[in-house]
Parts: structure tokens; sequence; C-alpha cells
């Protein structure tokens, strides 16, 4: 039996229902990735992982948000744009329908930096019901964590579409990496403020909307921090929510 929601017909789901409380949403964004990787990096690789995780435990995979907010990036052709608020109130509406029956531990992986605030504005907000609980992963900053040593170019291979997320998607999705225009593009000014946030579209710092050096990538480094990534979220949900 599938464990994605949208397989499954009511009388599945709730014979699912009597062995877990669980529920993996995944969410994502469509927008510019370099010239290499496909306009859904971040949704492949949420729903990938959703679905490798769900599989190492009992989980259902909920929808896919696969829009996010992009608009730092909207100066590049095919980039979509979800406005924050519409995005949680529409996740919300999800969360809430699926407490509805019965799903008590929600789990988002979340392949995009700029929806990370506004689940966690969203996980407050859940926490009026009493027995429910939520976390986040935050793929791309968590894959970081687990294989910050195993980039050759360091901090910067885990900039955006460059050595690790080429590598996740060459052992994920190899058919979708155009390795013809990959390219090695340093961010055009150097950070002298880092503690500071700032606010600017990605096109005044690149020009292909890759940073760093995606010719780096490679299937094993990728199947190396796809495989770290689940085995630590397997490790939380089973020694934490017990799943």
């Amino acid at each position: 039996m599938s464990n994605r929601l949208k397989h499954l017909s009511w009388s599945q789901l709730k014979e699912m229902k009597e062995t877990t409380n669980l529920v993996i949403i995944p969410t994502g964004s469509i927008e510019a990735n370099g010239l290499h990787l496909p306009l859904g990096l971040d949704t492949i690789v949420a729903e990938r992982l959703a679905g490798l995780v769900a599989s190492k435990v009992k989980a259902v995979v909920g929808p896919t948000l696969e829009v996010g907010d992009s608009s730092s990036l909207d100066d590049f052709p095919g980039t979509l744009v979800i406005r924050p608020e519409h995005f949680k109130l529409y996740l919300e509406d999800i969360c809430r329908s699926l407490i509805k029956w019965g799903f008590k531990d929600i789990l988002f992986i979340n392949g995009h930096g700029k929806n990370v605030p506004i689940i966690t504005q969203l996980a407050d907000t859940l926490q009026e019901f009493d027995e429910v609980r939520s976390a986040q992963v935050e793929v791309w900053k968590f894959i970081k964590f687990q294989g910050e040593n195993n980039t050759e170019s360091a901090e910067i291979g885990h900039y955006h579409g460059g050595e690790a997320g080429t590598s996740v998607m060459l052992y994920l999705e190899p058919d979708l990496v155009d390795v013809s225009q990959w390219v090695n593009e340093p961010q055009r000014d150097a950070d002298l403020f880092p503690e500071i946030i700032k606010y600017k579209k990605l096109s005044t710092l690149t020009k292909s909307s890759t940073i760093g050096n995606a010719t780096l990538g490679t299937a094993e480094k990728g199947k190396f921090l796809v495989e770290m990534a689940v085995g630590r979220i397997e490790d939380f949900l089973k020694n934490e929510w017990n799943a």
C-alpha cells in the first residue's frame, strides 16, 4: 500500500491511521537554481526525502506545497511567487484538516529557506492543539549540517545551486541535471558584514543564479548527503516521537 495520502482511498487511510499518527508534509519552491538544475529543485528534493523517511518509519506523506515565496529570484524566468500570507493560510488549512482526521505529529520537510519563518509561525499557532507536535527540517541547512566537510568547496559548496545541491540532484534525479550547462560562479561581491541580514535580489550576486562551483557535484557526494540526512531524521522520529 502506498504511504502517500493522494494515492490512498479513505478506507485505506483509516487503516493506516490505526498504526501511525505521523504525517510528513513536503514544501518547496519553483525558482531558478542555475542553468543546469530544474526550477523545481527544492520541491523535488523535499518530496523525495519525505518518501525516503516515510519508508523508514510508519508515516503518511501529505500533499506537497510546490511553490513558496521566491521573490528574491523573480528576475529569473520561470520563478513563481506565493505571498507568505497565502502560503501560511493554505498550509494551515491542510494541517487543520489532517488534525481533524487524527494526525498528531506533523513533520514539515521544507526545501526552501524563505518558507522557514512562515512554517515556524504556523507551528506556533498549532500549539493550541494540546496533543499536536510539529517540527521542521530545512533541507539545505540540514544537509549542510550533516555533511559540511564533504564538499570540496567548503562553505560555498552549500550555496544556491552549487556543489551540494547539484550532488543531491545527481543522486536523486540525474536525468534532470544538464551538466553541459553547469558553471563555477563565485558570489559577485564579498560579504563584508555577514552578521547583518540583508535583503537584495539574487541577480545582484550571480548572473546564472548559481553561487559556487556546481561542476564539483557528484552522485556519490549526493548519496552520502541524502543518506546522512534521512538517517538523522529517522533517528529523531524514532527516538523523540516514537514513530
